[in-house]
């Protein structure tokens, strides 16, 4: 899981968003802010939790200029099918990539191999295509897009300010660090 800091590896993939079949590839995330957020299945149980809280903070995400793509190893036919049968993934307006092949997921080092199912997985990529941020849970632990937010702007706030660092629960507005000598020991 040494992702950290590397590029994302080139990819070509069918989509669902907002009504239509598109196709994704890698170059369309590169000079942006992008999540990808990896699940196990559709029509499943923490799922639609999960993407349902991620749908609800989307507005603000694009605000702060960061798009959104969900992926599991479904088709986007599937993804389809499942926008248009439940109440939760139907208010999803962000890109729902479908990994039928496993390529991306691979890629991104959450494919349970055997199962053909990805790990819950985040991952937040700069505009350059490099990971900043990511987590993995287990099967039955949800993911909280409140907190994506929070690291997302901690991220976007490095990037911007070189020199300084987002402590630990950094929220936006409140005080960083400019790593040095004299502050070693002192925190």
């Amino acid at each position: 899981m040494a992702v950290i800091n590397t590029e994302i590896k080139p990819f070509k993939a069918q989509a669902f968003k907002q009504g239509k079949f598109i196709e994704v590839t890698d170059a369309d995330v590169k000079g942006k802010w992008a999540v990808f957020f990896f699940y196990p299945a559709d029509f499943t149980f923490v799922c639609p939790t999960e993407l349902g809280d991620v749908a609800d903070h989307y507005a603000e995400l694009q605000r702060l200029g960061v798009e959104v793509y969900s992926v599991s190893t479904d088709t986007h036919f599937t993804h389809k099918a499942w926008h248009d049968s439940s109440e939760t993934i139907g208010k999803i307006e962000y890109t729902m990539i479908g990994d039928p092949t496993g390529t991306i997921t691979r890629n991104f080092d959450v494919m349970r191999e055997g199962e053909g199912l990805a790990d819950r997985g985040t991952f937040v990529v700069d505009p350059d295509g490099i990971i900043q941020a990511m987590e993995i849970t287990a099967e039955g632990v949800g993911r909280n897009a409140a907190d994506l937010l929070r690291k997302l702007k901690a991220a976007q706030y490095v990037r911007a300010h070189p020199g300084e660092v987002c402590p630990a629960k950094w929220e936006e507005g409140e005080k960083t660090l400019a790593p040095s000598l004299s502050l070693v020991g002192k925190i």
